[in-house]
């Protein structure tokens, strides 16, 4: 068949969920078993999401080809199940600096270059290019921002174009609007959504469906009276109410006929899509068979989406051991003088990556608590770091250990920059990015919890977004301590057996670090083998804690707690 294209927009306010639509959209099409895939169009001027601060744009999630992107891509990849690459995020950045360096060519042949037709063919290519490059049937483009927005009309004017030359029976137009309740009058109000229409109508666009997020469900009455103002079908409006978990909006959406519609509008065939994953992951998340408590030792705390893709990969392992992963967001530099005695609470300890200096000592202390207390430990890139100075300070006694990213003049740098890394100026895209190879070391925790098969050759892939590694100048000092390097990457010249890729300590009860960030990889489906691991070890010390809550001694550095 034809390659078919779904556009979603967005009206009224921005933050709406037009991610988690357009992903539960793709989820029901992937249950049909149609091949699909998904854009995010970001119309900042950026050219990627990697120098943005986590505060305001939330994570930055890492595609395999070392593309960082819009969190929305992570959630695509974990709805749709599939891999995306660096074509499946389009920015206002990329767009002008490929048209500027093509004019800089003379690829226009002397023409006056404008935003159209040269801007917007640009975009149309770049959507083209991403679904022919997978194969795709049906590719989902979701347009960042809100209808109305001045940086968000070259896009709405190349996606009109799209119908134009594609054809009606290949497009399909959703708008995705809030639905504000007045509690005064007792009444959803549907003003916002007509003029978010209206404003869409005027660059071109007539919404074929309208998708209405509201807190609780809309009323037969008002979805009927948007169907009338705004000239959709009445079966063409549906309701995404806020759901105790987003993964139970893909059935939301399905009860209310949307997979049908899109089969209808766009001449596919009638399928009945698969959903019983998405049935069996809400059945746990809503009655689990136990619970575990997780500290989360990080600093950008109140911003919880710079933490995305780690609290569904925690939530991916909780599903996979029955069990609830209850998240304590622990802010790093309270512990920095903090009693670290509640640490010891919590059936787990992860602390994420992150950058710069702030909150580090606090990150350090957690790891020691972790390591003498036999609490549970999932270090993640700085979260492995940290694991390793807090072993160098305090087991191999290397006094003032440190990384030269926080401590330029540490004695003992045992996190370092690599050579290759020393002169590079530029911040965007200049680091360890996208999928590297781990082999893992037998007869170790990481062996256990990947089981890679043996064609692997003990080889599995991870993706990397760091700039400092573990010194290869100290692994020798860190072993002879008796820390175990569980993993590295292999055929780096001159370093050694390689870098370090994982970390973990023999007897404890779990305690691993990782260079890589799995969450990136982790899938309802699929959960990460970390994490599962992770929280299977939480569950296994929350049911003895439960079963003997007898006094604790704290242990001297080095020792393991029996």
């Amino acid at each position: 068949m034809d390659r078919k294209y779904i556009f979603i927009t967005g009206g009224v306010v921005s933050s709406l969920g037009k991610g988690i639509a357009t992903s539960s959209i793709g989820a029901l099409l992937r249950a049909r078993g149609y091949a699909v895939t998904a854009i995010k169009i970001d119309p900042y001027i950026n050219v990627d999401a990697g120098t943005m601060r986590p505060y305001e744009h939330g994570e930055v999630f890492v595609t395999d080809d070392g593309a960082e992107t819009d969190l929305d891509i992570g959630t695509y990849e974990r709805f749709l199940d599939v891999d995306l690459a660096r074509g499946n995020n389009i920015t206002t950045g990329q767009v002008y600096q490929t048209v500027i360096e093509k004019e800089r060519q003379g690829a226009y042949l002397s023409q006056t270059v404008q935003v159209i037709p040269h801007v917007t063919d640009e975009i149309k290519q770049r959507i083209v290019d991403a679904g022919e490059r997978v194969g795709a049937e049906l590719v989902l483009v979701e347009v960042g921002g809100t209808v109305g927005d001045i940086e968000s009309l070259p896009f709405l004017e190349a996606i009109r174009q799209i119908r134009f030359e594609m054809g009606r029976e290949n497009t399909l137009y959703l708008h995705v609007t809030l639905l504000p309740y007045l509690g005064t009058s007792e009444e959803y109000k549907t003003k916002p959504t007509q003029h978010s229409v209206a404003t869409l109508r005027g660059v071109g666009i007539q919404p074929d469906g309208i998708i209405l997020r509201s807190k609780t469900p809309v009323p037969e009455e008002a979805r009927r009276k948007i169907a009338l103002f705004t000239n959709v079908e009445a079966d063409a409006v549906f309701n995404a109410f806020d759901a105790d978990f987003v993964y139970a909006v893909p059935e939301m959406l399905e009860q209310q006929n949307i997979g049908r519609f899109i089969e209808r509008m766009l001449s596919l065939e009638r399928v009945t899509p698969e959903l019983r994953v998405w049935q069996d992951a809400v059945r746990v998340l809503r009655q689990p068979a136990s619970e575990v408590s997780i500290a989360v030792v990080g600093k950008y705390v109140a911003m919880p989406d710079a933490y995305l893709s780690l609290m569904e990969a925690l939530k991916h392992a909780g599903i996979a051991n029955d069990a609830r992963v209850n998240i304590e967001w622990v802010n790093a530099e309270a512990l920095v003088e903090a009693d670290l005695s509640p640490l010891r609470t919590f059936d787990g300890i992860l602390v994420p990556g992150g950058f710069g200096v702030r909150g580090i000592e606090g990150k350090v202390r957690a790891a020691q608590v972790a390591r003498e207390h036999r609490v549970p430990y999932l270090g993640i890139c700085l979260g492995m770091q940290v694991a390793v100075i807090e072993y160098a300070r305090n087991v191999a006694r290397l006094e003032a250990a440190n990384s030269t990213e926080f401590d330029p003049y540490t004695p003992h740098p045992v996190i370092d920059l690599m050579p290759e890394q020393l002169e590079v100026a530029d911040m965007g895209g200049t680091m360890r990015l996208g999928s590297w190879p781990m082999q893992v070391s037998d007869g170790t925790l990481l062996q256990r919890l990947y089981d890679p098969a043996p064609a692997s050759q003990n080889v599995v892939y991870e993706r990397h977004r760091h700039r400092y590694e573990v010194n290869p100048g100290y692994v020798a000092q860190l072993k002879d301590a008796g820390l175990t390097v569980s993993g590295i990457t292999p055929g780096m010249a001159g370093r050694g057996e390689g870098l370090v890729e994982a970390i973990e300590i023999e007897g404890h009860p779990f305690f691993l670090g990782l260079q890589s960030h799995p969450e990136f990889r982790s899938r309802l489906m699929r959960p990460s083998p970390p994490f599962k691991g992770f929280i299977q070890a939480a569950v296994a010390r929350a049911g003895a804690r439960r079963n003997d809550a007898g006094p604790e001694r704290a242990a001297v550095p080095g020792e393991v707690l029996p």
